[in-house]
């Protein structure tokens, strides 16, 4: 009796996939930074549950702190990721800007009163038009860079100059570097990111602001050192 012969089997290789890495972790970014945001609310429920005795750990700040900033970043990096795209637009609606800032700033002030940072809010009673949700990103991650840097103040000012409308973020810290001191958008191409310090958040809200327009005027940042509290100033300037 002859032996059957052994069943043969494919062993070419199947094609791969071909898989869109960029989307894969635009997706991965989105589902950290949504979840990143269930941890701030809890984070605030147990501020809120636990009053003093948690809202003066410095521990607790800390990891709140660290964990606005991670958020923040993601925001910043789905936008960017937008923009690459060609699929980051901005949708404009006239806001009364002390009613928003102020509303913004309600978000921030359980932890600056945790880290002891004084905050001012001085905002002319001006209307301004503008993405909201984009602004809140670009304010979010100015306000959090200005907690890192600063001593113990820090101050939110909006008016209008010029046909714009300037909402600044001023600290009383050490300043910005002569480095990092300009106006407009700065390339991709320059940023560093071996240097610790990449300025993605800046190119995130120079792209925002130019995203910004009225005929010939264009939205722009402004980065210089002094105003009332002696330190670092970032301004955006919106038509």
């Amino acid at each position: 009796m002859t032996p059957e012969k052994p069943e043969s089997r494919d062993t070419s290789r199947k094609p791969v996939q071909n898989i869109d890495f960029s989307m894969v972790l635009a997706s991965a970014v989105h589902d950290m930074k949504n979840s990143l945001g269930m941890l701030l609310n809890s984070l605030d429920d147990l501020r809120r549950e636990q009053g003093k005795s948690i809202g003066e750990s410095s521990r607790f700040n800390t990891l709140q702190y660290e964990a606005e900033r991670m958020h923040n970043d993601l925001v910043q990096l789905l936008g960017i990721y937008r923009l690459g795209e060609n699929n980051l637009s901005a949708h404009i609606d006239e806001h009364f800007v002390p009613d928003f800032l102020s509303e913004h700033m309600a978000r921030h002030t359980p932890l600056l009163e945790g880290l002891g940072i004084e905050f001012e809010l001085e905002a002319e009673d001006i209307n301004g038009f503008f993405d909201a949700d984009l602004l809140t990103g670009v304010l979010n991650n100015t306000l959090n860079n200005a907690l890192r840097y600063t001593k113990k103040k820090i101050k939110l000012q909006a008016k209008e100059r010029d046909g714009y409308l300037v909402i600044s973020v001023e600290d009383d810290g050490e300043g910005y570097p002569e480095s990092m001191q300009h106006t407009g958008t700065p390339d991709f191409k320059t940023l560093d990111f071996n240097s610790g310090s990449t300025s993605l958040g800046l190119f995130f809200a120079s792209s925002v602001a130019s995203l910004h327009a009225e005929g010939e005027k264009t939205g722009s940042i402004r980065l210089h050192n002094g105003g009332s509290l002696g330190g670092g100033i970032f301004e955006i300037w919106l038509p």
